[in-house]
């Protein structure tokens, strides 16, 4: 009787792991390859059952170079994996609506306050594609969420005010980043280099980023390769909510899109599409 109960949890355990690696790995590159590997290990039960040896020894032999390569070539998936281990987020638990407006609070104050004294900002927000190859090169604070730090890091006076600072849902990364700047000239007859970071870095990436303007005091959106100027402090909050918590509860890419797109661009005039004043986001 022991003996069952004992194997039920072993089976039970297993299970629980393989469910949650896999729902860490949803949304990378690397679960289509968990796709593949499954198929090959079924290609291998078949051909073991049909003992044909040549594809047998064949597939275990693939099967022995993926071990080694898949670490390798999908490094910044399983880094991903283990951070979220180390944070404690292997039950996924859905942050709370209090600490994301905790967190939303911080932000929206500090790009309010460098808003109001025309203290140019970029503030990069990493989603599911990992802005590892920024970060690795900058300086790496894993700190809190706060507007004290936010502010005296762009402060005029701080060596780091010129590169990026890119945060996740919990902690602010790395600050000093330089982002690749962004392929269109009509958006630098407008805007400078700030700006074609903030939109470069949407045009290889799935990260939301918001831009404080020196010279005109005001906060700008960039997100999949698209620039929305003036965002009103409201707006504001509401990105940031939607980006704590809304993102939890949409299922699939094409949900996502959509959502995205009902947030961010529900255009209401004939402005061109890369830059659009904040009156045409969420009212």
């Amino acid at each position: 009787m022991w003996a069952n109960i004992r194997s039920l949890i072993d089976i039970a355990i297993v299970s629980l792991i393989i469910y949650r690696i896999l729902v860490l790995l949803v949304g990378t590159q690397a679960i289509q390859l968990v796709k593949g590997v499954f198929f090959v290990l079924l290609l291998s039960l078949l051909a073991s059952f049909l003992r044909l040896r040549l594809l047998s020894w064949f597939l275990g032999s693939s099967l022995l170079a993926l071990s080694f390569a898949v670490p390798i070539v999908f490094q910044p998936e399983v880094r991903k994996m283990l951070v979220e281990l180390g944070r404690g987020h292997f039950y996924n638990r859905p942050m709370s609506a209090d600490e994301a407006e905790v967190r939303v609070n911080q932000i929206a104050g500090a790009l309010q306050y460098l808003k109001a004294h025309k203290i140019g900002a970029l503030i990069v927000l990493q989603r599911e594609d990992l802005l590892t190859k920024y970060t690795e090169t900058a300086i790496h604070l894993n700190a809190n969420i706060t507007a004290e730090l936010i502010e005296s890091i762009f402060w005029v006076n701080n060596p780091l005010h010129d590169g990026a600072i890119v945060l996740d849902k919990y902690k602010i990364i790395a600050a000093g980043c330089y982002l690749p700047l962004a392929d269109a000239p009509e958006i630098s007859r407008w805007y400078g280099t700030r700006h074609r970071a903030g939109l470069g870095v949407t045009q290889v990436s799935d990260a939301l980023v918001f831009i404080v303007s020196e010279e005109r005091g005001e906060i700008s959106l960039a997100a999949s390769g698209r620039l929305d100027k003036n965002i009103k402090d409201f707006q504001v909050e509401r990105l940031l909510m939607h980006y704590f918590v809304g993102e939890q509860v949409i299922k699939g890419w094409k949900g996502r899109l959509h959502e995205l797109k009902k947030i961010f661009w529900t255009d209401t005039n004939n402005q061109r599409p890369e830059m659009r004043s904040g009156g045409d986001l969420v009212n």
